[in-house]
This record gives C-alpha cells, sequence and structure tokens, in this order.
C-alpha cells in the first residue's frame, strides 16, 4: 500500500494547524500563551522577516538557542519562507558552533543572549538576530512555494569519533515519518505535551514539534532540565505527555509527592539501556499508561518503536520493531542495516561519507550492532566502532560498562580496547566512582573492581585495567568521547 500524506510539505502542514484546530492552545511558554490561529500568524510574519532579510528559497539559517516558542516561530518562519533549518546544538562552545555555521553555509543566525551566561557569535560577515528582539514579529505576513522533496533541515551529528556531519531531511520524509510515530507514541489532540528534549536534536525538534503540528498538541518548552520545575509544570499545566531519557523516569520516580504527575498519561523514551525493574517501577508508581522504547538516529529519524501490549522486558530490552516502510536487518558482523524512505538524502557536502554511509543497494549503514528476535524486535549491543576482540572473542563496551554500573561505587563507566601482545586487544575500564556520601563505602581500587568483574563475566569480557577519573569527556549532547579515552594512551 502506498502511504498517501495529508500535505507535501511542512509549511503546508503548520499553515492548516490554524484551520485544524485554532483556539485551541498551541504554546505556552512562562506567561506567553498562544493558540493554534495566533501561532501560526506569528510564523507567517516570521517568514516575511526572512524574506525581506534576503532569505531565498533553499538559503540555510542557524538556530543557536534553547527550547522556546521563539524557537517554534523561528524555525517554522523559516521554512515557511523556503528556507532550510540548521539547529546548532547550545552546550556547543563558540568553535564547534562557528565551524557548524559556516560549513552549512547559514546567511543568519538566531540566538538567545545571555542563556547560560553566553554571548553567542557567529563567522565573521553573518548577522546574529537576537530571538527576544523584535526581528520575528517585523515582517509581512508571507509564504513561498516549496516542494516535498526539498531539503528542509541539516542536522549536524553529534561528532563522539570527529567532525560532525550535516545531515540532510526532506519535508516528504519528516512528514510520513513522525505522522506514524504520533500514533505509536500514542500522541491525541489536546494533549499537553512537555518538551525537555532539545529542539537541537532530532527527537526535540521532530518527535516535539512536527509531531504536534500534526497532531494538534500543546507544546510546552523547557529551555534547561530542573525536576523541581518540571514537577511544579506537570501539576500546574497538567501535562499529559512527557518524552525523554531514561534518566527523565529516574527523577520522576524520586518524586516525594506524586499526586502532582497524575495528569501523566505517555512518555517515550530510549537512547540508553533501560533496566527491565526502571520499566515495572514507571508502571507501577507513576500514572503512565504507556511507556515506548525506541532506536533512532540522525541519518534516518526513528527506526523503530515498541508496540501497544508489549511486556515490561520487550520494553526495556528491546528497541521495539521497525516503522512501517522502513526495512532493518543485521550484516554478517552485527551491524544493523535500514533502508527505506527514512534514510537521510546525504551528508552536507560530503558525497565520500554518503557512498561510506548508503551502500550501492541503499541500506544505511548505523555503525551500531545489534539483534534481531523472532518477532522483529531490535536490540541493540553497541557501537561497531567500539568493538574489540580478546583472543578471538568479540568484546562489546557497552555490554561491559552495563555490568560495570551494577556496582554500588560506580557512578560512570566506559571501557575500550587496548593492544595487547597475547590476546591481540583487552579492556581498559575508565571510571567515574561515587563518593563515600552516595553510601558506596570502602574506596574503589582497580584491583577491586577487577576481582569483582571476575565473578560476573566471562573472563574476555572482564577489564584488564581500569583508571579513575573525576569525569568522563562528553560532548554537547551527552556521548561519551571515545577518541578521547583512546588518545589518553598513545
Amino acid at each position: 500500500m502506498t502511504f498517501q500524506s495529508r500535505w507535501q510539505t511542512i509549511p503546508e502542514m503548520v499553515a492548516s494547524a490554524a484551520d485544524r484546530f485554532g483556539d485551541a492552545e498551541a504554546v505556552v511558554d512562562g506567561p506567553l500563551r498562544l493558540s493554534f490561529t495566533e501561532l501560526v500568524e506569528r510564523i507567517s510574519c516570521a517568514a516575511g522577516a526572512f524574506a525581506e532579510l534576503g532569505i531565498e528559497k533553499g538559503d540555510r539559517a542557524a538556530i543557536w538557542a534553547p527550547n522556546s516558542a521563539e524557537w517554534i516561530i523561528a524555525a517554522f518562519g523559516l521554512l515557511t519562507a523556503g528556507g532550510v533549518l540548521v539547529p546548532v546544538n547550545t552546550r556547543f562552545k563558540t568553535d564547534e558552533a562557528a565551524d557548524i555555521i559556516a560549513r552549512s553555509g547559514a546567511k543568519a543566525v538566531l540566538v538567545q543572549q545571555g542563556f547560560l551566561g553566553v554571548d553567542y557569535t557567529a563567522p565573521g560577515g553573518v548577522p546574529v538576530i537576537d530571538l527576544r528582539s523584535d526581528f520575528l514579529s517585523s515582517g509581512t505576513p508571507f509564504s513561498r512555494p516549496v516542494q516535498g522533496t526539498d531539503v528542509s533541515d541539516i542536522i549536524f551529528t553529534s561528532g563522539t569519533t570527529g567532525r560532525p556531519k550535516g545531515v540532510m531531511m526532506n519535508h516528504r520524509q519528516n512528514l510520513r515519518l513522525y505522522q506514524e510515530w504520533c500514533d505509536l507514541a500514542d500522541l491525541r489532540q489536546g494533549d499537553r505535551y512537555l518538551m525537555v528534549n532539545p529542539y537541537f536534536h532530532t527527537f526535540g525538534y521532530k518527535a516535539g514539534l512536527i509531531a504536534s503540528f500534526i497532531r494538534g498538541a500543546t507544546m510546552l518548552p523547557v529551555s534547561v532540565f530542573d525536576v523541581d520545575r518540571v514537577v511544579e509544570l506537570i501539576a500546574a499545566e497538567r501535562i499529559t505527555m512527557l518524552p525523554g531519557p531514561p534518566t527523565l523516569y529516574h527523577s520522576l520516580l524520586n518524586v516525594t509527592d506524586k499526586s502532582k504527575l497524575a495528569t501523566l498519561r505517555a512518555g517515550v523514551t530510549g537512547a540508553a539501556d533501560i533496566p527491565v525493574e526502571l520499566v515495572r517501577r514507571v508502571h507501577e508508581e507513576l500514572p503512565f499508561q504507556t511507556l515506548a522504547t525506541g532506536y533512532g538516529l540522525t541519518e534516518a529519524g526513528t527506526v523503530t518503536l515498541s508496540r501497544p501490549g508489549d511486556s515490561f522486558t520487550d520494553i526495556a530490552t528491546t528497541a521495539g520493531v521497525a516503522c512501517d516502510g522502513v526495512e532493518m536487518r543485521i550484516a554478517d558482523d552485527g551491524e544493523v542495516l535500514v533502508r527505506g524512505y527514512t534514510v537521510m538524502q546525504g551528508y552536507l557536502d560530503d558525497p565520500v561519507a554518503t557512498a561510506e554511509t548508503i551502500d550501492p543497494d541503499g541500506w544505511l549503514h548505523t555503525g551500531d550492532l545489534g539483534t534481531v528476535d523472532d518477532a522483529g524486535r531490535l536490540r541493540i549491543v553497541g557501537r561497531k566502532k567500539d568493538m574489540f576482540i580478546v583472543g578471538g572473542f568479540n568484546a562489546y563496551p557497552a555490554e561491559i560498562e552495563g555490568f560495570l554500573l551494577e556496582h554500588r561505587a560506580v557512578a560512570q563507566a566506559a571501557v575500550i580496547g587496548v593492544p595487547d601482545e597475547r590476546l591481540g586487544q583487552v579492556g581498559k575500564a575508565f571510571v567515574v566512582a561515587k563518593t563515600p556520601a552516595d553510601g558506596s563505602g570502602a574506596a574503589l581500587t582497580a584491583e577491586g573492581l577487577i576481582a569483582w568483574c571476575r565473578d560476573r563475566m566471562a573472563g574476555f569480557k572482564v577489564p584488564r585495567y581500569v583508571e579513575f577519573l573525576d569525569e568522563l569527556p562528553l560532548n554537547a549532547t551527552g556521548k561519551v568521547m571515545k577518541d578521547r579515552l583512546q588518545n589518553r594512551q598513545s
């Protein structure tokens, strides 16, 4: 069956929200409350401002700012003017952001000056516009025709092993995938969606904003995560939809007055191993009726999601089954391959990297290692580039790190393979220990941790070396930068 979207482009879909949802509340951001009609009017004026700035069809502009109503108006105003959105991570330092802004060819950068104490700048010659200025409201209502096959956004990868690459997606891909996401995640018209996932990330922008415009959900942006503030917002605004990383749900389980969470109905998580016990506790101790898990990547959006009726174990230990129109298979070396309409148009200005990632048969090589069970459920076991071979046995850092985190004195762990004369490679663990205040007791030693590991995992998996660090090197999206750890060995 051929899928037929109601709309060909994101601006067409967004503009229709005024007719579809009218006076229903679209955005709540502090004291600002806008209906869908009012929001679409502001987006149209922002489109005019971009056009008057000189943004032509296909021109790119960057948004380097936290979640806010202005981010929403700017992003969809830019798309309505025929532009291409380039979100930039708010945790990036000036040089990191400048590299992306320059390579994207952005004609302007929209910022929120002073956020996290930073004054945002751009490469010379690129205008910097404060979202809180009157720029977004300064234009005459405007729209410019675009096609479903036109690129709508370029989102740069998080760059754990090298320079971030710009992933190009088009309007039609985004609309089709996130219409299905709305169904699988149980997002409903009138839902009140608290958005803690950052808009610079696919999860926040596409599974957040695009999905909410499709379904008619109220968008409530959160600029900085603070659990007490989030709990107050849930209670005050009667939040029903709350996706986020597993740490979000851990935080909610520790809330003393859970009556404040009574309106929560649906959640979506992923991007990390999730203990079965966490999913069980969420269902037993929190009011969520559904908690979906999934797997995705910038280069292909959401690839898999769990399904209604999946067991606690299924939800916690697998990432669900492939979305409609998406093929998935496991290569001979264990790598997860994806093919279908969701696969990116390519990396910006990098045909070599595109050809290395998408093979001649259209399969996207994700770099993730996984297995698929008889029911088609995907389980991610680690990153291909992280795998090392100990005396002929494949060792997966993600699995070993999971074991290490079960030790009550281990706060964080990252494992890499290092050369070994006899076995070829062996594991080395970098560990951040909990402080005694965390109830861990005696100080943790390398010898003690290695001995503990020998009782719990196969010999080839046991790290031969342990190095304690005050903190792990993390990139701007919170992923451990394994290349930095490898560089410590040279």
